[in-house]
């Protein structure tokens, strides 16, 4: 999945499905009169944040075991983690229960949720064709921190989640004892740290002073793997199959819940998961 900015383009199809379901109540000509219009927008308004909360709840219920050990992430919406369907049941039941004693809103609120949910219907189709084209792994030459020359297409052959972070860039020195846990975590994964526009004496004293050990550190000084792949931020999470395809991306700073969400979508099914909550 592609993002903006800190966000998937899911999650932004959602919000302008949610902005789409306010407006209809609110500005277009309906045959109420202007308080009864606002009422339903307000109404809309409402039942779409109750909605996000449940979707995010929903999410973090699920991964609890990797979101109990860091708090913090709970907040970080912007790792993409939202149950969507359990967060529309929640914005219907609440539009239902705040509706019962008013049923003359109930038609334009819920004219507001079926026009906000067809815009995101239709969204559906041009995100889909967008990750049915997604980029491959491209054949850089970069180095090791020890000047070993190697090229990235060397790396197909199993999944490989791509990380590419520098020193200075804050999400990527908090996310990164997580990636260094989970290295361990997905034996079948390859786990490929490839800095960005640095030499290999400041990232060997970053990696040795905060004493982080990856097996994978690439060193990539103009920066060619982001620019290649379409990076616009750091830190930036790329996934790929055992085939160097693109099969999900993230852009800032990654959850333990969100990489084991894509890990099971993507890579396994097997006892990883099982093995970090034991």
């Amino acid at each position: 999945m592609m993002n903006v900015g800190a966000f998937s383009l899911e999650a932004v199809s959602v919000a302008l499905a949610g902005l789409l379901a306010w407006l209809v109540p609110r500005f277009l000509p309906w045959r109420y009169p202007p308080d009864q219009r606002k009422a339903a927008a307000n109404l809309v308004f409402e039942a779409f944040w109750i909605g996000l909360l449940a979707a995010r709840l929903k999410y973090v219920w699920h991964w609890w075991p990797d979101y109990v050990d860091t708090p913090r992430s709970i907040l970080a919406i912007g790792d993409g983690g939202f149950h969507w369907r359990a967060g529309l049941l929640i914005a219907l039941a609440c539009v239902w229960w705040r509706t019962r004693g008013a049923h003359g809103l109930r038609r334009p609120v819920l004219g507001g949720i079926a026009v906000g949910m067809m815009a995101w219907g239709l969204a559906q189709g041009p995100l889909l064709l967008m990750n049915r084209a997604p980029p491959t792994l491209p054949n850089l030459a970069l180095s090791t921190l020890d000047a070993k020359p190697v090229t990235l297409k060397g790396y197909i052959g199993q999944p490989l989640v791509v990380n590419l972070w520098a020193t200075w860039c804050p999400p990527c020195q908090r996310e990164m004892p997580m990636l260094e846990r989970a290295q361990h975590d997905y034996p079948e994964v390859t786990f490929l740290m490839i800095n960005q526009g640095e030499d290999a004496q400041a990232v060997g004293s970053f990696l040795g002073w905060e004493r982080l050990r990856f097996r994978h550190v690439l060193l990539d000084p103009f920066s060619r793997t982001g620019q290649e792949l379409g990076a616009r931020g750091l830190p930036t999470t790329l996934f790929f199959d055992a085939g160097g395809q693109l099969v999900q991306s993230h852009m800032g700073e990654l959850t333990a819940a969100r990489l084991r969400d894509i890990a099971q979508q993507h890579f396994t099914h097997r006892s990883a998961v099982n093995t970090a909550q034991d």
